[in-house]
């Protein structure tokens, strides 16, 4: 019974930290999920070019016939390197054979330059990087209940809050290839608020690092016009779920943007035998008291994303991503939206603002079984609530989730 408990409330956490975290670099999931990015550029003597996303700094300049130094452009005849003064083509300077006079004409050629933007979903550290990205986040969700099968009807609000600092750090083994772990620390508060003046709300805390994972990154694909990564992780969730998770992504580089597709999929081994909302409180006489409701009775899961985005460096120093994602998450569906802006000062650091909401979940509608607990309560059918009871239906209705977030990411 203790496991089952422990099981139902981090399959929440589950829930939440993957929905949440979906469009942004969730956990150890990948560069995008990391989120992982790149290379320096220089400032000097340059017009920075933002046409597309490459994986190293490179310089473009125009090369001497003769293959001599790159400041000056050598032009396709040597008497255009020369104007001459307009005294020079009077008639009287060609009657006397006056020497024309001439000067030297200089084009200086700008460096193009090629930054290499941290916040890019397609980041990765270069061989003999490092790479962090630490994301401080708030994520809301909740949904309106109605439940029958007592003796008279009830409803209430579900809801969870939650605070998570996760850290991704990664290694590149080479240019194409790299490793990383990843850990997460939350802190959840759960509570069932009953809209009666009988029933007291129930709620619940959850706190710790309850996550840690591995994985490793290939970017098999980076030319001018196409990039793409693939990426395969393990997760282990404290005293709750073993996951393994695969993430494929795919952009086409358009002058200053990169537009992507991506893909990734969830196969969670539960270590109990159902995952759902789970709460506890007390009852009206001061005994225990908790309400369950399982989202599935089942041992394991399966999550499967699609989804749309487009990265695009508005100046300099400034970046915006915008993603679309619709998933399947067991039991319901979801589409979501997130947007994120990206200040990055220099080449190593960088700033990373989002807001994900979803505007879509069919989990509105659905009906499912929900089961309770009350001390030292029987029945009157002679059922002994000191322990989980199936007690009716409860249907729910006006899911919202919402998670505002900032990165810091570094590459050294």
């Amino acid at each position: 019974m203790k496991k089952s408990l422990s099981v139902v409330v981090g399959a929440l956490a589950v829930l939440g930290s993957f929905g949440a975290n979906a469009a942004t670099n969730i956990g150890t999931r990948a560069g995008s999920s990391v989120d992982l990015t790149s290379a320096p550029s220089t400032r000097e003597r340059q017009k920075v070019n933002y046409e597309k996303y490459q994986t190293r700094t490179y310089t473009k300049t125009y090369e001497q016939s003769d293959g001599g130094d790159l400041y000056y452009a050598k032009p396709a005849n040597r008497s255009a390197l020369y104007k001459q003064y307009d005294s020079a083509n009077s008639a009287s300077a060609k009657s006397s054979k006056t020497m024309v006079r001439k000067t030297r004409s200089e084009t200086v050629v700008g460096k193009l330059k090629r930054k290499y933007y941290l916040a890019h979903p397609f980041f990765q550290p270069l061989g003999g990087m490092f790479g962090s990205v630490t994301d401080l986040s708030y994520n809301m969700s909740s949904f309106d209940i109605d439940v029958s099968g007592l003796s008279m009807p009830l409803s209430g609000e579900l809801s969870a809050n939650q605070f998570v600092i996760k850290e991704d750090f990664s290694y590149g083994i080479t240019d194409r290839f790299a490793v990383l772990g990843m850990l997460r620390y939350d802190s959840s508060e759960y509570k069932a608020e009953w809209n009666d003046n009988e029933s007291p709300d129930d709620k619940m805390d959850d706190s710790g690092l309850n996550l840690f994972g591995l994985g490793a990154q290939w970017r098999f694909v980076d030319n001018n016009d196409w990039i793409a990564t693939a990426s395969a992780y393990f997760q282990h969730q404290k005293d709750i779920s073993n996951n393994f998770i695969l993430d494929l992504k795919a952009g086409y580089k358009v002058a200053t943007s990169t537009i992507y597709g991506l893909g990734r999929a969830w196969y969670i081994d539960l270590e109990g035998d159902s995952y759902g909302y789970y709460t506890e409180g007390k009852t009206v006489s001061g005994g225990d008291a908790a309400f369950y409701l399982p989202y599935a009775i089942d041992d394991s899961a399966m999550y499967i994303e699609a989804g749309l985005g487009v990265f695009t460096v508005l100046n300099e120093d400034w970046t915006l991503n915008l993603e679309a994602i619709y998933g399947d998450y067991d039991w319901h569906n979801q589409a979501s939206i997130k947007g994120a802006i990206g200040w990055q000062p220099n080449d190593s650091f960088a700033l990373n603002l989002y807001l994900k909401t979803a505007f879509y979940d069919n989990a509105d509608g659905k009906v499912l079984d929900y089961y309770g607990m009350q001390e030292g309560v029987i029945m009157g059918d002679g059922s002994d609530l000191s322990t989980l009871t199936p007690l009716g239906k409860a249907k729910l209705d006006g899911y919202t989730e919402t998670s505002v977030g900032v990165q810091a990411i570094f590459q050294f």
